[in-house]
């Protein structure tokens, strides 16, 4: 079985409901997302530039970094975000788990993020490459908080709202806590953000991410 039939098992016979308003795929969200997600790419690029040669001057592995989330329809595809940690990152992850990462999948103090990692997080510029996600279909702006493969069982019979659309830049649990929020709290937003995603939601998420990013509240 495929990485992605393993994802679409527990989705098998569940109807995987789209928005009441979006058309996602092809509705006006997803024109907006490509015109402001081109404008914001056209903006944001010297920022950008200067984040890649600063990982690059680090030394040692890539300056993205690369995860396999679960997108619209249970789809796999590869998450971008600029380098935040040390090169053996993922191998370091079996040794640190704890009851902490087990309920919110998260470090509140992680040993394995570099010194300028830890400014791209606080600033969030660590996830403008997911602006080039946006643009190849495979997230919104806005949407549920994409989720990696071993998350989809903590999910259980929501998955299959999760699923209904494309993951988001930003989202209900972005401008409301962040890693503030606890795990099944952030599932429960998800789950409303998906069955109550209209124009008007989808530009008053976008408007309050603005002075959550500046604020850096939840972020670590």
């Amino acid at each position: 079985m495929s990485i992605t039939e393993a994802i679409r098992a527990p989705l098998a016979g569940k109807a995987i409901r789209a928005p009441r308003w979006s058309l996602d795929g092809a509705g006006l969200i997803r024109v907006l997302d490509i015109v402001l997600a081109s404008a914001a790419l056209l903006f944001f690029l010297p920022l950008m530039l200067l984040a890649a040669l600063a990982v690059r001057s680090q030394g040692g592995g890539p300056v993205l970094f690369r995860q396999q989330r679960i997108g619209l329809g249970g789809r796999v595809f590869d998450c971008l975000k600029f380098r935040t940690m040390a090169a053996d990152a993922e191998a370091q992850l079996p040794g640190l788990i704890d009851a902490e990462w087990r309920a919110s999948r998260k470090f509140r103090h992680d040993v394995r993020v570099t010194r300028l990692g830890g400014f791209l997080r606080r600033s969030s510029i660590d996830e403008l490459p997911q602006l080039l996600n946006v643009l190849r279909g495979e997230m919104s702006l806005v949407g549920p908080r994409p989720i990696v493969m071993d998350e989809a069982a903590l999910y259980g019979r929501r998955l299959s709202n999760y699923c209904a659309v494309r993951p988001g830049l930003t989202g209900l649990w972005q401008v409301s806590g962040r890693n503030d929020v606890p795990y099944r709290r952030r599932v429960a937003m998800d789950v409303w953000l998906v069955r109550n995603l209209t124009l008007g939601v989808y530009l008053a998420i976008l408007a309050r991410t603005v002075p959550v990013v500046m604020s850096r509240r939840g972020v670590y």
